[in-house]
């Protein structure tokens, strides 16, 4: 299979190239089910799901399994971008750790393979490696949320004049929440003082030029810019070196919410000269429902100890830390922004996580998703495109059911997306979910008629994606008769 690096503007381009090559190469139609068997045959990453829990059919159904099904099988997992599978190794690290507090208590905190009382400096080196930082501009403590919240204390400092935030419309709700929380805790409106970038009319996802001319005409009166990583709705990913240096230009601080963004792009919070960015673990990094939160502050501001922050005993310094004296010395870096020390039974997913991610590192990762998700972006147009008579040969040609369709909102641009494609039907999406519930297929929906799609490269296969089409025919033709 060509190969897709990285650094190759070409593969990054055109990944769909890359498919139709191999399949002209070895006689086969895209949509033939031996051309998927032969991409997982080259896939460098196919061993890796075995590092996860997948839930078999009879675990997520259960027990209730259709005639034609087998019990055993593993469900069709495609939900990463809502909740990661269990890598395997978590439990084993989640029982050792309950087995050590039942034999030594309070002397867990300094004792084993993991001593409580440094669960986030045994982690800093793996996550700062995944979003492109150095280890002291990371740390893993709090929730998304309160994390975020932790962001805006330190950089969102209005003034009379410069006094907004800027974000993307139909941000997910808690960051718009806090947003809106923290300009009315500062004495402001947000209906003056929150900005909301809105796609042009018409379309579905954001230009890059558009969000920058709206930073070059704002950028005196903006406080901060804070945007998704890549968008939880459309599954677009933002230019976000282009955003920061818009932003720096006009005086502002930016930073990131990486919620669908880490484990599922290539981040360079670093060298993008990003100020301060959060994330969750729980997604594509597979720490958990409720896993330990990510921080990131630049080492910029590191040393600069004046930046407001809601701080508690766990960011003093850990050599004077138990003198409590009272006479606070701020660890520099993201560490300094630490309120309590991080639960090692919410830390546990993730570190046996980040275990798998080193070992897969982010650039494979990058390279399988870009193919996979082109894989299923060709697959849905030539299967369900809307029906044009003037389309390529990839799209659908005029048939009976001209009101039985799939369009992909997420940009078409493989730079500007990661794994998640996101569907939009021509009628409530909630029967065709009810249907895949039924077949042991899990992917994500918002009303009334989105459904969110995210094959993860190292748990989904090509064949998932076949599989996972074939099925979409098979409803859609009980349901609506397309043939």
């Amino acid at each position: 299979m060509a190969s897709v690096k990285q650094n190759d503007s070409k593969a990054l381009d055109y990944p769909q190239t890359c498919l139709e090559k191999l399949a002209q190469e070895n006689d086969l139609e895209i949509t033939d089910e031996k051309f998927c068997r032969l991409l997982d045959e080259k896939d460098e990453l196919s061993d890796f799901k075995t590092e996860f829990s997948i839930p078999t059919l009879s675990e997520i159904l259960d027990g209730k399994i259709p005639d034609d099904m087998n019990g055993e099988d593993p469900c069709l997992y495609l939900c990463s971008n809502s909740l990661g599978l269990m890598v395997n190794k978590t439990h084993d690290i989640m029982t050792r750790e309950l087995d050590k507090w039942s034999k030594k208590g309070v002397c867990g905190h300094l004792t084993g393979e993991l001593p409580w009382a440094f669960v986030e400096e045994l982690t800093r080196d793996k996550m700062a490696e995944i979003v492109g930082a150095k280890k002291e501009e990371v740390i893993l403590m709090n929730s998304l949320t309160v994390n975020l919240h932790q962001g805006l204390v330190a950089f969102y400092r209005p003034t009379p004049t410069r006094y907004k935030i800027l974000c993307e419309a139909k941000a997910f709700p808690s960051d718009h929440y806090a947003f809106e929380s923290q300009i009315r805790f500062h004495g402001y409106n947000p209906k003056d003082a929150l900005l909301c970038v809105e796609p042009k009319e018409g379309e579905e996802t954001w230009k890059t030029e558009d969000i920058l001319d709206v930073i070059a005409k704002e950028g005196e009166s903006i406080a901060l810019i804070l945007f998704s990583g890549v968008h939880y709705f459309s599954g677009q990913l933002f230019d976000m070196k282009a955003i920061t240096e818009a932003g720096h230009k006009e005086g502002c601080y930016v930073g990131f919410d990486l919620a669908h963004a880490v484990g599922n792009v290539p981040l360079q919070m670093h060298d993008w000269d990003v100020d301060v960015a959060c994330w969750c673990t729980y997604k594509y990094l597979s720490g958990g429902a409720g896993s330990v939160g990510g921080f990131f502050v630049h080492e910029k501001h590191a040393n600069n100890f004046d930046i407001p922050r809601m701080i508690g005993w766990w960011a003093h310094k850990m050599d004077t830390r138990f003198e409590m004296t009272n006479n606070l010395d701020l660890v520099p870096g993201a560490g300094g922004f630490q309120m309590s020390n991080a639960s090692p039974f919410s830390a546990a997913g993730v570190i046996a996580s980040l275990e798998v991610f080193t070992k897969a590192t982010m650039s494979k990762i990058r390279e399988k998703s870009l193919l996979l998700t082109a894989y299923l972006e060709m697959l849905i147009d030539i299967c369900f495109g809307k029906p044009d008579e003037d389309e390529p040969k990839t799209k659908r040609r005029k048939e009976e059911n001209d009101n039985v369709y799939v369009e992909i909102i997420t940009p078409r641009n493989p730079r500007a997306r990661g794994s998640q494609l996101s569907l939009r039907f021509p009628f409530p999406v909630q029967g065709v979910h009810r249907e895949f519930k039924k077949m042991g297929i899990i992917v994500d929906t918002r009303e009334p008629n989105i459904m969110r799609v995210a094959p993860f490269p190292l748990v989904n296969s090509y064949y998932d994606v076949f599989k996972f089409i074939e099925l979409l025919k098979k409803i859609l033709t009980k349901l609506y008769s397309i043939n």
